[in-house]
């Protein structure tokens, strides 16, 4: 199977449309950097499977054992809506 026919990676998906929308570069970096560590946090599961148990757990293990701040909480929730969206799955 050639790479043509291949539909784009998720990871590829959400870069293609963070640029149509005009994000910053670093903004596209910091929002896969949370994409990539809440799926890894999952034991590599595919976002499609997960839903708001896995982002609750997600959430209290950053400020249970990560102890960050409630303003890093918030940066690891806003690439949310782009695992959520049946066009990423």
């Amino acid at each position: 199977m050639d790479s043509h026919s291949r539909p784009p990676k998720l990871m590829d998906r959400v870069k293609a449309t963070m640029r149509v929308k005009r994000y910053s570069p670093r903004t596209e970096k910091t929002y896969c950097y949370w994409i990539r560590y809440f799926i890894r946090f999952h034991d590599v599961r595919h976002p499609a499977v997960m839903g708001g148990t896995e982002v609750r757990a997600f959430l209290e293990h950053l400020a249970v054992e990560r102890r960050v701040a409630a303003a890093t909480q918030n940066q690891a929730l806003m690439p949310q809506p782009y695992l959520s969206n049946p066009h990423f799955n």
